[in-house]
């Protein structure tokens, strides 16, 4: 993936987001830095079985994994050429008009070391899907991002190390 410099708003965070097609590894959005990273959480159904004669207490079976989505908060992604990118406008717009097959990425989020030379610990995401893109409210006053919010839907979640 695409290597951001320090200069580059993604230098102020301490984790990095990467995007890539699902169906073609070579086709990125790029790295991006972001304020706010939630959903790197797993939860998992508990299905109980009563059984009969065993009144002290219920079986617990594992059941299915449920992934929440990823939703990041106040950030862009900066591809190598340092302009905004606007793929991720362009993948919702495209699945809303009917664009098939439906593109979908496989995304990292990368906890960056304190002096941002390598990462920590990589989490990473499978399948994503977006549900949501917001802008910024613009205000002249401040120096507003080009991305406010976008949650992402995925299908499987991994912590590397």
């Amino acid at each position: 993936m695409a290597t951001l410099p320090a200069s580059s708003l993604a230098g102020a965070f301490n984790f990095e987001v990467g995007l890539r097609l699902t169906r073609d590894p070579n086709t990125e959005i790029g790295n991006g830095g972001f304020q706010e990273c939630s959903g790197l959480e797993i939860e998992m159904d508990v299905q109980e079985l009563i059984e009969g004669g065993r009144n002290d207490g219920t079986v617990r079976l594992a059941g299915r994994g449920k992934y929440s989505p990823i939703v990041l908060k106040r950030g862009m992604f900066v591809p190598e050429g340092g302009t905004v990118a606007s793929e991720l406008w362009v993948w919702m717009q495209n699945i809303l008009t009917g664009t098939r097959p439906v593109a979908r990425y496989d995304g990292t989020i990368d906890l960056m070391s304190p002096d941002r030379s390598r990462p920590l610990a990589t989490w990473l995401f499978f399948r994503g899907l977006p549900s949501k893109i917001s802008g910024p409210q613009f205000n002249a006053k401040t120096g507003e991002i080009a991305i406010e919010e976008i949650t992402i839907h995925h299908e499987g979640l991994q912590l590397k190390v």
